[in-house]
Protein backbone atom coordinates (compact mmCIF):
# COMPACT_ATOMS: atom_id res chain seq x y z
CA UNK A 1 0.00 0.00 0.00
CA UNK A 2 2.71 2.27 0.93
CA UNK A 3 4.59 1.42 -2.58
CA UNK A 4 1.50 2.38 -4.64
CA UNK A 5 1.23 5.78 -2.68
CA UNK A 6 4.84 6.72 -3.18
CA UNK A 7 4.30 5.49 -6.84
CA UNK A 8 1.27 7.76 -7.57
CA UNK A 9 3.07 10.38 -5.91
CA UNK A 10 5.95 10.05 -7.82
CA UNK A 11 3.56 10.18 -10.69
CA UNK A 12 1.70 13.75 -9.79
CA UNK A 13 5.54 14.78 -9.02
CA UNK A 14 5.61 15.10 -12.93
CA UNK A 15 2.22 16.44 -13.79
CA UNK A 16 1.47 20.04 -13.63
CA UNK A 17 -1.21 20.25 -11.90
CA UNK A 18 -3.97 18.37 -11.01
CA UNK A 19 -6.53 20.74 -11.93
CA UNK A 20 -5.65 20.81 -15.85
CA UNK A 21 -5.61 17.27 -16.35
CA UNK A 22 -8.36 15.25 -17.65
CA UNK A 23 -9.58 11.79 -16.32
CA UNK A 24 -8.69 9.65 -18.89
CA UNK A 25 -4.80 11.03 -18.63
CA UNK A 26 -5.12 10.74 -14.66
CA UNK A 27 -5.66 7.10 -15.19
CA UNK A 28 -4.48 5.85 -17.97
CA UNK A 29 -2.32 8.50 -19.98
CA UNK A 30 -0.04 9.97 -17.46
CA UNK A 31 0.93 6.45 -15.60
CA UNK A 32 1.59 4.50 -18.97
CA UNK A 33 3.88 8.10 -20.36
CA UNK A 34 5.47 7.95 -16.46
CA UNK A 35 6.37 3.79 -17.25
CA UNK A 36 7.95 5.33 -20.52
CA UNK A 37 9.73 7.70 -18.51
CA UNK A 38 11.47 5.50 -16.12
CA UNK A 39 12.15 3.43 -18.92
CA UNK A 40 14.15 6.14 -21.09
CA UNK A 41 15.33 7.47 -17.90
CA UNK A 42 17.01 4.41 -17.81
CA UNK A 43 18.98 4.32 -20.66
CA UNK A 44 19.40 7.89 -20.62
CA UNK A 45 17.49 8.90 -23.65
CA UNK A 46 17.00 12.15 -24.25
CA UNK A 47 13.36 13.29 -24.12
CA UNK A 48 13.76 15.31 -27.25
CA UNK A 49 13.94 11.78 -28.68
CA UNK A 50 10.82 10.41 -27.04
CA UNK A 51 9.01 13.13 -29.03
CA UNK A 52 10.80 12.23 -32.10
CA UNK A 53 9.42 8.90 -31.99
CA UNK A 54 6.07 10.23 -30.74
CA UNK A 55 5.95 12.05 -33.81
CA UNK A 56 6.79 8.87 -36.14
CA UNK A 57 4.34 7.29 -34.58
CA UNK A 58 1.63 9.84 -35.11
CA UNK A 59 2.30 10.55 -38.68
CA UNK A 60 2.37 6.53 -39.11
CA UNK A 61 -0.88 6.75 -37.97
CA UNK A 62 -2.22 9.25 -40.23
CA UNK A 63 -0.96 6.99 -42.94
CA UNK A 64 -2.62 3.99 -41.80
CA UNK A 65 -6.01 6.09 -41.85
CA UNK A 66 -5.74 6.35 -45.65
CA UNK A 67 -6.66 2.69 -45.85
CA UNK A 68 -10.31 2.28 -44.79
CA UNK A 69 -10.06 -1.52 -44.29
CA UNK A 70 -10.34 -2.42 -40.21
CA UNK A 71 -6.82 -3.69 -39.64
CA UNK A 72 -5.05 -0.39 -40.96
CA UNK A 73 -8.04 1.62 -38.90
CA UNK A 74 -7.44 -0.27 -35.54
CA UNK A 75 -3.49 -0.21 -36.60
CA UNK A 76 -3.70 3.41 -36.63
CA UNK A 77 -5.66 3.53 -33.52
CA UNK A 78 -3.25 2.00 -31.36
CA UNK A 79 -0.41 4.28 -33.54
CA UNK A 80 -1.71 7.32 -32.33
CA UNK A 81 -2.58 6.18 -28.49
CA UNK A 82 0.83 5.09 -28.06
CA UNK A 83 2.10 8.45 -29.61
CA UNK A 84 0.09 10.45 -26.72
CA UNK A 85 1.54 8.06 -24.46
CA UNK A 86 5.13 9.23 -25.58
CA UNK A 87 3.97 12.74 -25.99
CA UNK A 88 3.14 12.86 -22.09
CA UNK A 89 6.46 10.84 -21.08
CA UNK A 90 8.73 13.07 -23.14
CA UNK A 91 6.89 15.94 -21.11
CA UNK A 92 7.28 14.07 -17.81
CA UNK A 93 11.07 12.40 -18.62
CA UNK A 94 11.71 16.34 -19.02
CA UNK A 95 10.22 17.19 -15.40
CA UNK A 96 12.28 14.37 -14.10
CA UNK A 97 15.33 15.07 -14.85
CA UNK A 98 15.36 18.74 -15.63
CA UNK A 99 16.56 17.86 -19.59
CA UNK A 100 15.09 20.92 -21.19
CA UNK A 101 16.34 22.74 -24.10
CA UNK A 102 15.41 24.96 -27.46
CA UNK A 103 15.09 22.35 -29.54
CA UNK A 104 12.95 20.19 -27.27
CA UNK A 105 10.22 23.14 -26.63
CA UNK A 106 9.92 23.77 -30.19
CA UNK A 107 9.63 20.09 -31.37
CA UNK A 108 7.12 19.29 -28.44
CA UNK A 109 5.41 22.41 -30.11
CA UNK A 110 4.97 20.82 -33.53
CA UNK A 111 4.79 17.50 -32.73
CA UNK A 112 0.75 17.27 -32.90
CA UNK A 113 0.40 19.73 -35.71
CA UNK A 114 2.36 17.17 -37.58
CA UNK A 115 0.35 14.29 -36.52
CA UNK A 116 -2.76 15.96 -37.74
CA UNK A 117 -1.37 17.30 -40.50
CA UNK A 118 -0.86 13.53 -41.63
CA UNK A 119 -4.30 12.52 -40.29
CA UNK A 120 -6.24 15.31 -42.29
CA UNK A 121 -4.01 14.67 -45.28
CA UNK A 122 -4.61 11.01 -45.40
CA UNK A 123 -8.33 11.28 -44.78
CA UNK A 124 -8.64 13.69 -47.55
CA UNK A 125 -6.60 11.48 -49.96
CA UNK A 126 -8.92 8.49 -48.85
CA UNK A 127 -12.00 10.57 -49.86
CA UNK A 128 -10.58 12.49 -53.08
CA UNK A 129 -12.13 9.39 -55.10
CA UNK A 130 -15.80 10.49 -53.86
CA UNK A 131 -15.23 14.01 -52.71
CA UNK A 132 -13.02 15.53 -55.21
CA UNK A 133 -11.11 19.08 -53.88
CA UNK A 134 -14.00 19.72 -52.13
CA UNK A 135 -13.02 17.78 -49.40
CA UNK A 136 -9.12 19.30 -49.35
CA UNK A 137 -11.31 22.56 -48.64
CA UNK A 138 -13.09 21.18 -45.69
CA UNK A 139 -10.41 19.99 -44.03
CA UNK A 140 -8.52 23.07 -44.50
CA UNK A 141 -11.40 25.26 -42.80
CA UNK A 142 -11.94 22.54 -40.06
CA UNK A 143 -8.00 22.22 -39.47
CA UNK A 144 -6.53 25.76 -40.06
CA UNK A 145 -9.56 27.55 -38.59
CA UNK A 146 -11.44 25.98 -36.30
CA UNK A 147 -9.21 22.98 -34.69
CA UNK A 148 -6.00 25.80 -34.57
CA UNK A 149 -8.64 28.59 -32.39
CA UNK A 150 -9.66 25.39 -30.60
CA UNK A 151 -6.34 24.15 -29.57
CA UNK A 152 -4.34 28.03 -28.71
CA UNK A 153 -7.68 28.67 -26.23
CA UNK A 154 -7.87 25.63 -24.35
CA UNK A 155 -3.75 25.83 -24.21
CA UNK A 156 -4.08 29.82 -22.97
CA UNK A 157 -7.02 28.72 -20.43
CA UNK A 158 -4.45 26.22 -19.09
CA UNK A 159 -1.50 28.01 -18.87
CA UNK A 160 -3.50 31.35 -17.20
CA UNK A 161 -5.36 29.03 -14.70
CA UNK A 162 -1.59 27.10 -13.98
CA UNK A 163 -0.13 31.09 -13.86
CA UNK A 164 -2.48 31.60 -10.39
CA UNK A 165 -2.50 28.19 -8.93
CA UNK A 166 1.70 28.11 -9.41
CA UNK A 167 2.78 31.51 -10.25
CA UNK A 168 4.84 32.63 -13.39
CA UNK A 169 7.54 29.47 -12.72
CA UNK A 170 4.65 26.78 -13.06
CA UNK A 171 3.07 27.80 -16.33
CA UNK A 172 4.26 29.09 -19.65
CA UNK A 173 1.62 31.91 -19.83
CA UNK A 174 4.02 33.75 -22.33
CA UNK A 175 2.94 37.44 -24.08
CA UNK A 176 3.30 38.40 -27.78
CA UNK A 177 5.90 41.09 -27.01
CA UNK A 178 8.16 39.25 -24.53
CA UNK A 179 8.41 36.65 -27.36
CA UNK A 180 8.90 39.65 -30.30
CA UNK A 181 11.42 41.06 -27.85
CA UNK A 182 13.43 38.17 -27.30
CA UNK A 183 13.26 37.47 -31.27
CA UNK A 184 14.79 41.02 -31.83
CA UNK A 185 17.36 40.40 -29.62
CA UNK A 186 19.18 37.45 -31.07
CA UNK A 187 21.15 37.33 -34.07
CA UNK A 188 20.15 35.00 -36.88
CA UNK A 189 24.22 33.55 -36.61
CA UNK A 190 23.89 30.21 -34.67
CA UNK A 191 20.21 30.58 -33.69
CA UNK A 192 18.41 30.42 -37.13
CA UNK A 193 15.90 27.43 -35.92
CA UNK A 194 15.19 29.15 -32.50
CA UNK A 195 14.33 32.40 -34.31
CA UNK A 196 11.72 30.46 -36.82
CA UNK A 197 10.39 29.13 -33.82
CA UNK A 198 9.55 32.27 -31.78
CA UNK A 199 8.72 34.07 -34.99
CA UNK A 200 5.80 31.57 -35.25
CA UNK A 201 5.26 30.97 -31.63
CA UNK A 202 5.29 34.75 -31.13
CA UNK A 203 2.55 34.85 -34.10
CA UNK A 204 0.64 32.17 -31.83
CA UNK A 205 0.37 34.09 -28.76
CA UNK A 206 -0.33 37.24 -30.49
CA UNK A 207 -3.75 35.19 -31.76
CA UNK A 208 -4.37 33.82 -28.04
CA UNK A 209 -4.46 37.37 -26.64
CA UNK A 210 -6.87 38.79 -29.70
CA UNK A 211 -9.61 35.96 -28.68
CA UNK A 212 -9.43 37.11 -24.51
CA UNK A 213 -9.97 41.21 -24.72
CA UNK A 214 -11.19 40.63 -21.38
CA UNK A 215 -8.18 39.05 -19.75
CA UNK A 216 -5.72 41.26 -21.40
CA UNK A 217 -7.77 44.39 -19.18
CA UNK A 218 -7.61 42.24 -15.88
CA UNK A 219 -4.19 41.85 -16.59
CA UNK A 220 -3.39 46.03 -16.87
CA UNK A 221 -5.61 46.07 -13.99
CA UNK A 222 -3.64 43.34 -12.19
CA UNK A 223 -0.54 45.19 -12.80
CA UNK A 224 -1.78 48.77 -11.77
CA UNK A 225 -3.06 47.39 -8.42
CA UNK A 226 -0.69 44.69 -7.33
CA UNK A 227 2.50 45.37 -9.83
CA UNK A 228 3.21 41.69 -9.99
CA UNK A 229 2.51 40.52 -6.16
CA UNK A 230 -0.77 39.42 -6.81
CA UNK A 231 -2.24 38.51 -3.17
CA UNK A 232 -3.26 34.88 -2.73
CA UNK A 233 -6.55 35.10 -2.06
CA UNK A 234 -7.53 37.11 -5.38
CA UNK A 235 -5.45 34.14 -7.68
CA UNK A 236 -7.59 31.48 -5.10
CA UNK A 237 -10.75 33.18 -6.39
CA UNK A 238 -10.10 33.15 -10.02
CA UNK A 239 -8.98 29.55 -9.68
CA UNK A 240 -12.05 29.10 -8.19
CA UNK A 241 -14.31 30.58 -11.53
CA UNK A 242 -12.09 29.25 -13.71
CA UNK A 243 -11.56 25.20 -12.31
CA UNK A 244 -14.95 24.50 -13.89
CA UNK A 245 -13.68 25.36 -17.17
CA UNK A 246 -10.36 23.19 -17.42
CA UNK A 247 -12.66 20.51 -18.74
CA UNK A 248 -13.73 22.32 -21.45
CA UNK A 249 -9.83 22.96 -22.06
CA UNK A 250 -8.85 19.46 -21.91
CA UNK A 251 -11.98 18.33 -24.35
CA UNK A 252 -11.24 20.93 -26.90
CA UNK A 253 -7.45 19.39 -26.64
CA UNK A 254 -6.67 15.68 -27.54
CA UNK A 255 -8.92 12.48 -25.86
CA UNK A 256 -12.06 13.69 -26.82
CA UNK A 257 -10.93 15.00 -30.18
CA UNK A 258 -9.11 11.75 -30.98
CA UNK A 259 -12.45 9.66 -29.94
CA UNK A 260 -14.75 11.27 -32.05
CA UNK A 261 -11.60 10.59 -35.03
CA UNK A 262 -11.71 6.85 -34.34
CA UNK A 263 -15.34 6.44 -34.18
CA UNK A 264 -15.86 8.03 -37.53
CA UNK A 265 -12.70 5.72 -38.80
CA UNK A 266 -14.46 2.64 -37.48
CA UNK A 267 -17.90 3.50 -38.93
CA UNK A 268 -16.11 4.24 -42.59
CA UNK A 269 -17.46 7.69 -42.61
CA UNK A 270 -14.33 9.62 -41.75
CA UNK A 271 -15.46 13.09 -43.01
CA UNK A 272 -17.89 12.94 -39.34
CA UNK A 273 -14.59 14.13 -37.68
CA UNK A 274 -14.83 17.15 -39.56
CA UNK A 275 -18.16 18.15 -38.91
CA UNK A 276 -17.44 17.48 -35.38
CA UNK A 277 -14.79 20.00 -34.78
CA UNK A 278 -16.35 22.71 -37.01
CA UNK A 279 -20.26 22.42 -34.79
CA UNK A 280 -19.88 20.34 -31.69
CA UNK A 281 -16.39 21.37 -30.62
CA UNK A 282 -17.07 25.04 -31.93
CA UNK A 283 -20.13 25.36 -29.48
CA UNK A 284 -17.82 24.37 -26.42
CA UNK A 285 -15.27 26.67 -28.14
CA UNK A 286 -17.49 29.53 -27.56
CA UNK A 287 -19.34 28.73 -24.14
CA UNK A 288 -15.88 28.30 -22.37
CA UNK A 289 -14.72 31.85 -23.77
CA UNK A 290 -18.23 33.22 -22.68
CA UNK A 291 -17.57 31.91 -19.45
CA UNK A 292 -13.81 32.82 -19.11
CA UNK A 293 -13.81 36.36 -20.65
CA UNK A 294 -17.30 36.82 -18.04
CA UNK A 295 -15.34 35.72 -15.18
CA UNK A 296 -12.32 38.00 -15.92
CA UNK A 297 -14.88 40.93 -16.85
CA UNK A 298 -16.20 41.05 -13.46
CA UNK A 299 -12.96 40.75 -11.27
CA UNK A 300 -11.43 43.34 -13.44
CA UNK A 301 -14.45 45.38 -12.64
CA UNK A 302 -13.98 44.99 -9.09
CA UNK A 303 -10.51 45.40 -8.82
CA UNK A 304 -11.08 48.69 -10.09
CA UNK A 305 -14.33 49.57 -8.03
CA UNK A 306 -12.36 48.86 -4.90
CA UNK A 307 -9.34 50.63 -6.22
CA UNK A 308 -11.72 53.93 -6.41
CA UNK A 309 -12.83 53.05 -3.07
CA UNK A 310 -9.36 53.02 -1.34
CA UNK A 311 -7.98 56.17 -3.28
CA UNK A 312 -11.42 57.73 -1.74
CA UNK A 313 -10.76 56.74 2.49
CA UNK A 314 -6.88 57.71 1.62
CA UNK A 315 -7.87 61.22 0.27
Amino acid sequence: MENKKRHQKDIDATLKSMDTEEWLDIHFTRPLGYVWALFFNKFNIHPNVVTILSIILGVAAGICFYYSDINHTILGIFLLIWANIYDSADGQLARMTGKKTRWGRMLDGFAGDLWFFAIYGAICLRLYPKWGISIFLIAAISGLIFHTKQCQLADYYRNIHLFFLKGKEGSELDTFRQQRDIFRSLPWKHNFWWKIFLYFYGNYTHAQERMTPNFQNLKIVMKARYNGNIPQNFRERFCEGSRPLMKFTNILTFNTRAIALYISLLIKEPQYYFYFEMVILSLLFLYMRYRHEALCSHLCKELIHTGINYEKQIS
